[in-house]
């Protein structure tokens, strides 16, 4: 099917603020909660740093885990890293 009939949907988007275990730097990462035409919950995650060593993932979720992600509270916000 085309993607012009299942466009996907930003439903929401964050930072995360965090310090990195190795330089201590004070670091940023990105998280997005994306729903497809087939009403499939995908979550980007990328760790921010726009070097070549960035790390970024797509984790697809059921609609319970989309829920959990959407209603982390702000100290348990990038959970889904681990």
């Amino acid at each position: 099917m085309s993607n012009a009939l299942h466009p996907m949907q930003l439903l929401f988007s964050r930072t995360v603020s965090f310090i990195d275990a190795s330089s201590l730097a004070f670091c940023e990462a990105r998280e997005a909660l994306f729903r497809n035409g087939s009403k499939d919950f995908i979550l980007y995650l990328s760790n921010g740093d726009g070097s070549s060593a960035s790390e970024e993932r797509l984790l697809f979720l059921e609609l319970r885990e989309a829920l959990i992600w959407l209603n982390e509270a702000p100290e348990e916000q990038g959970s889904f890293w681990m």
